[in-house]
């Protein structure tokens, strides 16, 4: 039988342990035999981060946005137990969160169904999507450990040079801070994905925020969804039938 000819390559991020075993018992096995496979190979093996300064997965995003499909194995993100162990630079970043910052994109988290395999919860009988917003926020923040007493604040300058400033904490003592930071653009891009995504898979969608506590960088999220939702889904939305509608987190977990 003949193999199934590749037009175009993918993308080929390797791994690390074990994941670099198994991914080649997939191609060499499942793959291989049946496919034509052209890939664009980069190892994203710790030790060739390392090697490379970090280099390579910047490389590999690019040839993403370049070829449009990868496929990526599971990588480590080291602590500092790993550092000793690997001998490294200095404790890189997590590469899915360098991938997903330069490619300004939207993880999809979807169970696969499979006929036989029934789920434990027998009352669940549609897949539920997780949908998560991967620029910004935890992965590009900045943190501060407090030595003592002292005023920990959020500044912004204008480009006037005009600031604004908001109290974080008065710390009395030691402690931490924080400082997280997001796009107008970029959660413009992810209300988009999620609205298309939606279309695509006939599934309606539950946003859910805590902008009941967070006030500014919570409910800066739930606008924007809600301003492209009216004007530029709404109509599409009716009528393929699916449905849009925002709540509280509290209550998507319970409705889950």
């Amino acid at each position: 039988m003949a193999k199934i000819q590749m037009t175009t390559p993918l993308v080929e991020m390797d791994g690390d342990e074990m994941t670099r075993i198994i991914w080649q018992m997939i191609k060499d096995e499942l793959i291989c035999p049946h496919v034509d496979l052209k890939t664009e190979y980069y190892d994203l093996g710790l030790e060739h981060r390392n090697a490379t300064d970090d280099q390579v997965t910047v490389d590999s995003a690019e040839a993403t946005k370049r070829l449009g499909v990868a496929v990526k194995c599971a990588t480590i993100t080291p602590n500092a137990a790993r550092m000793d162990e690997y001998d490294l630079k200095q404790m890189w970043k997590s590469p899915n969160g360098t991938i997903r910052a330069l490619l300004d994109g939207t993880v999809f988290r979807t169970p696969i169904t499979v006929a036989g395999i029934e789920p434990c919860v027998r009352s669940w009988v549609k897949p539920i999507t997780i949908a998560r917003h991967a620029y910004g926020d935890v992965y590009k923040n900045t943190e501060l450990r407090v030595p003592g007493p002292g005023t920990v604040e959020l500044v912004y300058t204008a480009a006037d040079g005009t600031e604004t400033r908001e109290l974080v904490h008065e710390f009395d003592g030691p402690g931490i801070a924080q400082g997280m930071h997001n796009l107008d653009a970029s959660i413009e891009s992810f209300a988009r994905s999620c609205f298309e995504y939606a279309l695509d898979v006939k599934q309606d969608i539950w946003f859910a925020t805590k902008d009941t506590i967070s006030k500014k960088y919570d409910h800066r999220f739930k606008d924007i969804f809600q301003e492209i939702y009216d004007a530029e889904y709404a109509a599409r939305f009716e009528e393929a039938g699916i449905e849009y509608f925002y709540t509280l987190i509290d209550d998507a977990v319970a409705r889950v």
